[in-house]
């Protein structure tokens, strides 16, 4: 069986799981907010992906723009105007202005040091949203505000009271956001950025543009990312520090390094696996984190490549 009709026959499963996944959830003990969470913070971490996975570049201040998002959503529904989808406008574009600003100034730097700046800059909005409490509402988070029914013309679409409906309106965010970043990955751009991921000098050498074509990376990856943190707080219609703190950024490294960071669909299947451990594991102990840190270390000893990396494995075996 060859390549091609290999990832035609993962990409229908997949999306048919995605597709079914608020009928069948609850079956297995979960329920359909923990279905729209498992995709939303798969976005995040495919974001993520696209960055770390395709173009060799290690954020760990992604966490950032993911709560500017949060925090720029629930800010216009609050204080502007009552409309989600200017909401998810307003805080996509304050999160990818703010990558666009940061981007330009680290996009020299490599390896640890880009890591290690990325976590300052995130920290720095961080403690402004922890101390401006006049309008962010600090450590007690942006209350007092939710997520509006959508006018489409000739209807409305009723997002407020249905999780079901609200899972499938995320859905198709989803499914435009990842066509986006499949077309990017395959365009030549995208084999740009892997040829940078491979080699860097010897790109330099082609005359490629290199800390141009990082700096376009890593805005994709926030724009991304902030889209996922809009409809991350819209889930709750509640945003606080937490979405910007910088192990909100490791969450989503581990889930990109847990299902297979130089796979398409590796991080999601890393996010399905984090948030479903998670949601279990807390339930029955306060040291979640301390299971899921151990479940991550043997799979990185043992599984380097991730879980979707595994099965292929198995699969071609």
């Amino acid at each position: 069986m060859n390549a091609a009709l290999k990832d035609q026959q993962a990409n229908a499963i997949v999306w048919a799981l995605l597709l079914t996944m608020p009928w069948w959830m609850g079956a297995v003990g979960g329920y359909t907010e923990l279905a729209i969470r498992v995709v939303v913070l798969g976005l995040a971490a495919m974001s993520l992906n696209f960055l770390l996975g395709f173009t060799g570049v290690l954020s760990f201040g992604h966490a950032a723009y993911f709560g500017l998002g949060a925090y720029g959503v629930g800010m216009t529904i609050k204080y502007l105007v009552a409309s989600t989808p200017l909401g998810i406008v307003v805080g996509v574009a304050t999160g990818a202005l703010a990558a666009m600003i940061v981007g330009a100034l680290i996009v020299k730097l490599r390896g640890v040091y880009f890591a290690m700046v990325t976590i300052a800059f995130g920290q720095v909005f961080f403690f402004i949203a922890f101390r401006w409490n006049e309008f962010t509402g600090g450590d007690d988070g942006l209350t007092g505000w939710k997520r509006q029914a959508i006018d489409l013309g000739f209807t409305k679409l009723d997002i407020l009271g249905s999780d079901t409906l609200f899972y499938y309106f995320v859905l198709a965010v989803f499914a435009a956001s990842v066509a986006v970043m499949a077309i990017l990955i395959r365009s030549p751009f995208g084999r740009t950025l892997v040829a940078i991921r491979e080699n860097e000098r010897r790109a330099r050498f082609l005359g490629i543009p290199v800390d141009q074509h990082i700096w376009i990376s890593f805005v994709i990856s926030c724009f991304f990312v902030s889209l996922a943190g809009t409809l991350y707080a819209l889930l709750s219609n509640f945003t606080d520090p937490r979405a910007l703190r910088w192990d909100q950024s490791g969450n989503f490294v581990i889930m990109a390094v847990l299902g297979g960071m130089r796979s398409f669909w590796g991080p999601l299947i890393g996010a399905a696996i984090f948030v479903v451990l998670q949601d279990w594991v807390s339930s029955h102990t306060e040291n979640w984190m301390s299971v899921i840190g151990v479940f991550f270390m043997l799979i990185v000893l043992f599984f380097p490549r991730g879980v979707l990396g595994m099965l292929r494995r198995r699969a071609t075996a």
